[in-house]
């Protein structure tokens, strides 16, 4: 799992919110599964080369959220979760929609070129 976290230090979004949301996409999108054990706080952080705390945040919200699972003595779990995989994943795009719909009104460019634009670049993919 640690090959599939990236963080950017230099990026404006604290490096906490950056992991928690890529577990998170991690967990819609199928990657790592409800049971799957995730690495010690201390493994993250080295592969990451951060600050421990950072991690341990980061997961600490996820278990706040219903993403994980802590339990005394034991690693931390993928949580079972019900959630609609469409639903929350589109959810998690939404940032990066309002982003593109307020790049798209400054360029000027209308609601039926945008549409267009996305199902060209997604049948493309």
């Amino acid at each position: 799992m640690l090959d599939l976290l990236r963080v950017n230090p230099s990026s404006g979004e604290p490096i906490y919110r950056q992991l928690q949301e890529q577990v998170i996409r991690l967990i819609v999108g199928g990657q790592i599964a409800p049971g799957d054990t995730l690495p010690s706080v201390r493994q993250m952080a080295d592969f990451l080369k951060v600050n421990p705390m950072t991690v341990s945040r980061a997961v600490q919200n996820l278990v706040e959220q219903g993403y994980l699972e802590r339990r005394r003595g034991q690693p931390t779990q993928v949580a079972q979760r019900e959630f609609s995989e469409k639903g929350e994943g589109a959810q998690l795009l939404a940032p990066q929609a309002d982003a593109l719909i307020e790049q798209a009104k400054q360029l000027g460019v209308d609601l039926p070129s945008l549409q267009a634009l996305i199902k060209s670049r997604w049948t493309d993919s």
